[in-house]
């Protein structure tokens, strides 16, 4: 089941690369701008979020998807990361999967050339982590002989906290086949 928290990332990446949230049944699109001001959501999209949560504000979803945010938010629902790119994709828990995803009308998409949509981060924290992880390899250093473990999914945008099924994550016994053909 997805939770709130997931359903706000996944509006917030798309609104980040140019989706539209629908409300009002396909009668007023809204397009948040900023999306994200600094460590947390800015108050555009926070409005926006309330206005999707109101009852009067009727259906609502992203442009070019067809699954409701109201419906998203049942048990019905999970999130996964798109099989075509890095972004957060509604899917079933059972039944068939959603017709489309959200990326299949973006003309250039994915484009590696561009920065990924990000969730809010909290600059002291993020400069924190990086900090102790400094202190921990300087504390024990590595033989220069051993290998260095190559990260083999290029630049990873921070889903894999929040999502199942990210890269990463072991999810059964096709995980080497599927992560195989990704470094090939």
């Amino acid at each position: 089941m997805a939770s709130e928290h997931q359903i706000r990332q996944y509006l917030a990446y798309w609104l980040q690369l140019g989706k539209k949230v629908v409300i009002n049944n396909g009668k007023q699109p809204l397009l948040p701008e900023p999306v994200i001001e600094g460590d947390r959501y800015s108050k555009e999209f926070e409005e926006c979020w309330q206005k999707i949560l109101d009852p009067s504000s009727g259906d609502s979803y992203l442009e070019g998807t067809e699954e409701t945010i109201k419906e998203l938010l049942t048990p019905a629902w999970e999130m996964m990361i798109c099989a075509r790119c890095p972004m957060p994709v509604p899917v079933r828990v059972q039944g068939m999967p959603a017709a489309v995803c959200p990326c299949h009308n973006l003309l250039n998409w994915p484009n590696t050339e561009l920065p990924l949509p990000r969730p809010p981060i909290s600059s002291q924290n993020h400069l924190t982590v990086i900090r102790n992880r400094l202190l921990r390899t300087a504390q024990s250093p590595q033989d220069p002989q051993e290998p260095q473990p190559a990260h083999k999914f290029g630049t990873l945008i921070p889903l894999s906290l929040d999502f199942p099924g990210c890269p990463g994550e072991s999810t059964g016994p096709d995980d080497h086949h599927q992560d195989t053909a990704q470094s090939g």
